[in-house]
């Protein structure tokens, strides 16, 4: 007997971008043929043009001559409409294929949790929170930003950090190493946080020289007194003792000792922690693809 079911073989690319790294996979028939890093994306620092020319610039020149379906994209920034469409018309710009722009907390949703409930956390250059229902984001606690928010983040810490540097509370040798390594002064760091572009990434910096120092008692505080003010100010205004909590992001992942430690304090246990959502959202288009073969 024929069979006449029709095999659909097609190629999609998944981006999901911060503020400090954009992170491509190429898909075709749910199998990842390629991967990719790039500088990151947000339309609340930059422009349509820059954007374009950072994917253009920063893409091998292949990704542009593949026959890709859609692109599905998940980024910091994007959680209005016209911060989307900025986005859009970027990827459209430069790919010439359908594109759907969503925020990185919906990314993390999925790219955490599938089609299950449960609190979605990210805690990267920035922080971010939500309550997710298996297919939509039905509350969120607003991020507030590296300004007004950005709890637990690589942001918050650096700012933390920084400010002690200027005044001289920050440990001699952690100070000395940090300008040393970094090669800079105190009159670069005034300059980089207040006349450069994208002072959150630079801020969020520090958390990549943090790691290096996990033993010291002055970074295990900072660090620790963040993830405290990210639970007490964003997980306790959910349902969160009676859903799964799963976090996402570098400094989860690189400060995960401690982000347990807290969670634990707090008598939550966490039931993932992911340094990208990549792998989850691989699993999740390809779920949509393995619906038409059916």
């Amino acid at each position: 007997m024929q069979n006449n079911t029709r095999k659909y073989y097609v190629m999609k690319l998944i981006a999901e971008s911060g503020s400090n790294r954009t992170e491509w996979s190429l898909i075709e028939d749910g199998e990842l043929i390629e991967h990719f890093n790039t500088e990151g994306i947000n339309p609340f620092f930059q422009t349509r043009r820059e954007i374009s020319r950072s994917i253009r610039l920063g893409l091998p020149e292949h990704f542009f001559k593949k026959k890709i379906e859609t692109i599905y994209y998940y980024g910091a920034g994007c959680s209005s409409e016209e911060k989307k469409q900025t986005v859009g018309a970027s990827f459209i710009t430069q790919f010439r294929t359908r594109t759907e722009v969503e925020s990185d907390l919906l990314g993390a949703a999925r790219g955490l949790f599938f089609h299950e409930s449960g609190i979605a956390c990210i805690l990267g250059t920035g922080s971010n929170s939500c309550f997710y229902d298996g297919e939509k984001i039905m509350n969120n606690v607003t991020a507030g930003g590296y300004i007004l928010g950005d709890e637990g983040s690589g942001a918050s810490v650096g700012k933390e950090f920084l400010s002690d540097v200027l005044k001289g509370l920050a440990p001699g040798g952690l100070t000395n190493d940090f300008l040393n390594k970094n090669r800079i002064t105190v009159e670069d760091i005034m300059n980089a946080v207040y006349n450069q572009p994208l002072p959150n990434k630079f801020l969020s910096s520090v958390s990549f020289f943090f790691k290096d120092y996990k033993n010291e008692e002055y970074v295990a505080e900072v660090v620790t007194r963040n993830f405290k003010r990210f639970f007490t100010r964003c997980v306790f205004q959910y349902n969160y003792k009676n859903y799964p909590i799963r976090f996402v992001g570098s400094m989860a992942s690189n400060f995960q000792e401690f982000l347990v430690d807290v969670a634990k304090s707090y008598d939550i246990e966490i039931s993932a922690i992911e340094e990208t959502p990549m792998a989850g959202l691989i699993k999740y288009h390809s779920s949509e693809l393995d619906a038409k073969n059916k």
